[in-house]
């Protein structure tokens, strides 16, 4: 999960050249160049992923990356899993803006809805980890939903969540602060890992699905 509205390395240096060239909107170009360090730790962790995935035993047991099927760090995941040779799936919600079918999801894998809480319902359904990048209000709609699932045990699977880029979440949602007040509890801090490290979300998302997820294939609440 993450911003639709990151762009990959490769597509925000011809921006920032552009705005270099007519001297307009630069400083939004080199913010989004700024960011795009995002895009491409999604895709490349994505591909390890994938390729990890990829050499475990039995077919029934593997782990598929899945999106939001839109632009931005859902391209880059599902790019990055296509780049390991693997299946992806994208649950794509019709809005406005933004959401397109991005060419990296596997054809037979991509998937429609119109309500948002049917979509965040499958998520997290199908999910055995989950992993958020910098995002809006969508993201934090996601994180928070999912968290509280999480809290409350409304979701009884044990899945790693991940927050990818700590200055950001640090700078976005005080957590400190949320125990400071009482209005969460220390141990709720827990419940999410914060790294820049694509080595270290990798190692705590095969971690965690190698101990609570291997033995109990397919969907659960």
């Amino acid at each position: 999960m993450g911003s639709a509205r990151l762009r990959s390395k490769e597509a925000a240096r011809a921006a920032l050249a552009k705005s270099e060239r007519t001297g307009q909107g630069i400083e939004a170009a080199q913010t989004a160049m700024r960011l795009s360090v995002y895009y491409e730790a999604a895709r490349e962790l994505a591909r390890r992923l994938t390729e990890w995935s990829k050499q475990l035993d039995r077919e029934e047991r593997r782990f598929v990356v899945c999106t939001g099927g839109g632009p931005g760090i859902m391209e880059a995941a599902n790019r990055g899993a296509s780049e390991g040779k693997g299946l992806n799936v994208g649950l794509t919600i019709s809005i406005p803006d933004e959401e397109f079918d991005n060419p990296y999801i596997s054809r037979e894998l991509h998937f429609y809805f119109h309500y948002f809480f049917m979509r965040k319902f499958w998520f997290v359904y199908l999910a055995k980890a989950v992993v958020l990048f910098p995002g809006g209000f969508g993201t934090l709609d996601e994180l928070f939903e999912i968290l509280t699932l999480v809290q409350t045990g409304k979701t009884r699977k044990r899945m790693p969540i991940v927050l990818f880029g700590t200055a950001y979440w640090d700078e976005v949602i005080n957590f400190d602060t949320l125990v400071r007040y009482g209005t969460i509890s220390p141990g709720d801090l827990d419940l999410f890992h914060r790294t820049d490290s694509v080595d270290e979300a990798y190692g705590i998302i095969t971690k965690g699905l190698t101990e609570n997820a291997l033995g109990s294939p397919g969907p659960t609440l």
